[in-house]
């Protein structure tokens, strides 16, 4: 099972984007945009307040007719994060995403903000371990070992 450490590893670009809680809904979205990601956490002082998602916006925004314009992300956003260690495994992230549905968590170990994962990571590393079985296997009964 591959480990959170292994996983932010592995990502392309492993940086957390984040915004204020000041901020307003539409900064955050020009934001998300631009950073082409689904979530952004809210800190405050270095320290993790919420998170503010695409889902955040569509239901306490979009459907409640507020202006992004001058709503602050800290009347939207979600205030309680649940967070994963970085020694936490891929399934045990995946129990914690599809119980909760959530699709981002952050990865904090001792206090510290070392990245965020999402839903796509976790399919990406599960598919790719798959992969890799699939071909042992096929090594394995062709004979080649």
């Amino acid at each position: 099972m591959t480990s959170v450490a292994e996983i932010l590893k592995s990502k392309p670009d492993a940086s957390v984007h984040s915004v204020a809680p000041g901020d307003t809904v539409f900064q955050a979205l020009r934001t998300m945009a631009d950073k082409d990601v689904g979530a952004l956490l809210v800190l405050e002082a270095g320290a993790i307040v919420g998170i503010f998602t695409e889902r955040d916006y569509a239901r306490r925004l979009a459907l409640q007719g507020r202006p992004s314009m001058s709503t602050p992300v800290r009347d939207v956003m979600t205030s309680t994060v649940l967070c994963v260690r970085s020694t936490q495994t891929s399934e045990q992230c995946m129990q914690i995403m599809t119980g909760k549905r959530l699709r981002h968590l952050p990865v904090v170990d001792d206090g510290r903000l070392l990245g965020m994962i999402s839903i796509g990571d976790l399919v990406k590393d599960i598919i790719s371990e798959q992969q890799f079985i699939i071909e042992q296997l096929e090594h394995y009964i062709a004979g080649r070992r």
